[in-house]
C-alpha cells in the first residue's frame, strides 16, 4: 500500500456473534490487519430523540486510512445497525516493527 496511513478504527456491534462475523471478514477481506474484540461494554447514546443505554461489544481495528471507505461498505453490506459506528484515530506511532506488519498484513 504505497500511501500508508495507519489507523485504528472502532466499530460497535450489538454482540459477540456479530462482532466475530464483522472481524472475520474484515480481516479476510485484508481491511484489517488485527481486530480486538471488547465485551461487553455499555452504550449511552443518543439515537431518534430519545436516549439509550445498551451492552454491545468494541472492535478495535487495526487499518489504514486508504481502506476506510471499502470498511464503511462493508458495514452497509452486512451490519444490523442502521447505523453503525465507524470512527477513525490515526497511529501516529508505535514499533517500527508492528507497523511493518500492520502493512504487509493488508
Amino acid at each position: 500500500m504505497a500511501d500508508f496511513r495507519p489507523v485504528m478504527a472502532t466499530i460497535t456491534a450489538p454482540d459477540a456473534e456479530t462482532a466475530q462475523r464483522l472481524a472475520r471478514r474484515l480481516v479476510e477481506d485484508r481491511l484489517a490487519a488485527c481486530v480486538q474484540t471488547v465485551d461487553p461494554i455499555r452504550s449511552i447514546y443518543r439515537w431518534q430523540g430519545r436516549v439509550h443505554e445498551e451492552p454491545e461489544v468494541l472492535l478495535l481495528v487495526k487499518t489504514a486510512e486508504p481502506l476506510i471507505p471499502r470498511i464503511e461498505a462493508l458495514l452497509r453490506e452486512i451490519h444490523p445497525y442502521e447505523v453503525p459506528e465507524l470512527a477513525c484515530l490515526p497511529i501516529t506511532c508505535g514499533s517500527a516493527a508492528y507497523l511493518k506488519w500492520l502493512q504487509e498484513s493488508l
